[in-house]
């Protein structure tokens, strides 16, 4: 397949609504990590979307966003930084209401707190929240997250072969999410196969399934920690106080389920493209082996150029940006897989660069509703570099294997990787 290049060969000629100028409409579906490639760099297609000739936003085509959702409506798409940061946080244009409700679609009227809820309302539950999210607390999480990850690279240090993506990265970041929630570890596979369903099987009737499977679970998880509490995090969300007063039920599960839903495949889908990079470009490996001073930036820069996610948000009310009406109530998509590589933002933006000094990339998005879980994903990930570094030496993708990534949450199902055992 030829990689779209310019402007002229994105653009498509269909049905959209008469505000919208005809020569914004394109087809932007190859930019949202569901076209596989094997590039180094997986990103690499999208680059040219923030160019200086592109026009600051465009319209993806209704056609082009085919889902078990439905809808069948466009959407608007932004592809330079300013632009993305200014969607992320001007919190009076832009709104957040809806985002990642798949509830509604057996018939919940719940909402996914605190990321569906815009302020000042989402304030008090960002604040409810960040405590269990703090350095101190996560400081106090290291050693067992280290211990996990020292246990796991054990298993198979000598054998020199690991599928990195399905058997380490997979499991990794869940087993420290569950460990966090207090979930059962008998959970996991159930876990996963719940997740797969609701955000990658695009079949209604498997999506639908598995939210009442997963939030059948969740209440009944949350009812058990309301009888009988502990020290994780679920049991600590249903036995606070919300300025004074106990949480609702809806907000408990709200939250819960919000944290499920974000727990369990972001980090992993970072990992699997991080140990990809380093075998494809053996440079970085050694670059860090010689200076693990630089594992925490090297982080910072394998998040930048794998940004995992576009977010979104919808207009609040009419308004004109760059030209075009936008009106209250369309959805204006963050192509942060463009934004990421600005290089008004990002000099020399291809390059992995491990010491880069400033790095505000969107990979966690921005604004109020920054990830909550960014400083727990980070500290996973210079944890799990240090202990690789120390007991794995120089890898490689198998001779054979296929090294296909789809630049997105998809990621890579199964990689593997090789080394030398003295």
């Amino acid at each position: 397949m030829t990689k779209p290049r310019t402007l002229d060969s994105i653009r498509v000629d269909v049905p959209v609504p008469p505000h919208v100028p005809k020569d914004r409409v394109v087809d932007i579906s190859f930019a949202m990590g569901s076209v596989p490639n094997d590039l180094r760099d997986p990103y690499e297609p999208f680059d040219w979307l923030n160019g200086p000739e592109i026009p600051r936003i465009l319209y993806n085509a209704p056609q082009a966003r085919p889902s078990a959702l439905g809808g069948g409506k466009g959407n608007w798409v932004v592809t330079h930084y300013d632009d993305i940061e200014r969607v992320y946080t001007d919190n009076d244009t832009f709104s957040n209401k809806g985002t990642a409700e798949f509830q509604a679609l057996i018939g919940e009227t719940f909402r996914s707190i605190p990321l569906a809820v815009d302020p000042p309302e989402h304030a008090k539950y960002r604040m409810y929240l960040m405590p269990h999210f703090s350095p101190a607390r996560l400081k106090l999480m290291e050693p067992h997250i280290r211990d996990v990850v020292v246990e796991m690279i054990e298993e198979f240090a000598a054998k020199g072969e690991v599928d990195v993506a399905w058997d380490f990265g997979r499991v990794y970041p869940v087993r420290i999410f569950m460990g966090l929630m207090g979930f059962p570890p008998p959970m996991f596979d159930q876990f996963l196969d719940w997740e797969w369903d609701i955000l990658h099987s695009n079949d209604l009737g498997k999506m639908q399934a598995a939210l009442r499977g997963v939030l059948e679970f969740l209440r009944g998880f949350i009812a058990e920690k309301e009888a009988n509490p502990d020290d994780h995090l679920v049991s600590r969300i249903v036995h606070g106080e919300i300025e004074g007063r106990a949480p609702t039920e809806e907000e408990k599960i709200g939250m819960v389920w919000f944290l499920w839903l974000g727990g369990l495949d972001t980090v992993a889908a970072t990992i699997s493209q991080m140990f990809r990079r380093m075998a494809l470009e053996p440079e970085i490996q050694t670059r860090l082996r010689g200076h693990p001073e630089l594992i925490e930036t090297a982080v910072e820069e394998f998040l930048r150029t794998q940004p995992i996610l576009s977010s979104g948000r919808s207009a609040k009310h009419d308004f004109e940006w760059h030209g075009v009406t936008i009106k209250a109530g369309e959805s204006i998509t963050c192509l942060n897989s463009s934004g990421n590589f600005d290089p008004a933002q990002f000099p020399d933006a291809r390059t992995f660069d491990p010491a880069r000094p400033i790095n505000r990339h969107f990979t966690f998005v921005g604004g109020v509703h920054r990830c909550l879980g960014a400083p727990l994903a980070r500290r996973e990930l210079w944890i799990l570099l240090e202990e690789w570094f120390n007991r794995i030496p120089e890898f490689r993708v198998k001779p054979g294997a296929d090294s296909t990534v789809f630049p997105g949450l998809m990621s890579i199902r199964n990689l593997p990787l090789v080394w030398d055992v003295k």
